[in-house]
């Protein structure tokens, strides 16, 4: 089945949102290198504004997907719907913050995903995302 990323709240703006923080490409640029560098590998891509979104796709693809890449952004530090939808699915989830959300606001600094995901990855821009699909090939063979 493949890997899937799902970006939360706001990381449709990257490229164009606090550069300094987020960096000046966007995620359809990065995506696209991405899948050329795992060609072969399937790598689904859903982005939304909305928590109710994410759950639904994490129950639609919790149970087949080999591994799912999640940036929940600012839900990452408020739902408790989100974490609760990661602990009744059965597919791994790597949770990836482009920032280290463990060095900016205070507010930021509480996952509540942290504990329900098979492990986490902050602050190494948008190559966590590669970092995550490395991780998820080398713990399985695929």
């Amino acid at each position: 089945m493949g890997f899937v990323i799902i970006n939360g709240p706001n990381l449709n703006l990257l490229g164009k949102r606090n550069i300094e923080i987020y960096g000046s490409m966007t995620f359809a640029e990065f995506l696209d290198d991405l899948r050329k560098d795992f060609e072969g590998i399937p790598i689904g891509y859903f982005q939304t504004n909305h928590e109710g979104a994410i759950i639904d796709k994490l129950h639609e693809i919790g149970f087949s997907s080999d591994g799912i890449i999640l940036n929940a952004g600012a839900y990452t530090h408020s739902s408790i719907a989100i974490r609760d939808a990661i602990e009744a699915i059965t597919t791994p989830v790597i949770e990836v913050h482009i920032s280290d959300i463990y060095t900016r606001e205070e507010f930021r600094r509480k996952s509540m995903l942290a504990d329900v995901c098979h492990t986490q990855i902050v602050g190494h821009g948008l190559e966590g995302y590669r970092e995550a699909i490395n991780l998820f090939l080398a713990e399985k063979e695929y």
